[in-house]
């Protein structure tokens, strides 16, 4: 199944709401975890970190 849609982002945790205000999903925070890309388990959106973008691993 195809993501709904595809944002690539700049950190490897991330925040999404669904984007549509109220009719978005409660605001969850995803973390990559080294592997490039995350789907918000509510809206299907995948997150696609940047080429070049700096692993915020601590």
């Amino acid at each position: 199944m195809e993501p709904a849609e595809t944002l690539t982002v700049e950190s490897e945790t991330i925040a999404c709401d669904g984007g549509n205000g109220p009719l978005g999903h409660p605001r969850v925070y995803l973390n990559m975890e080294g592997k490039g890309h995350i789907d918000c388990p509510y809206c299907g959106r995948r997150y696609v970190l940047a080429e070049g973008a700096v692993s915020s691993g601590h």
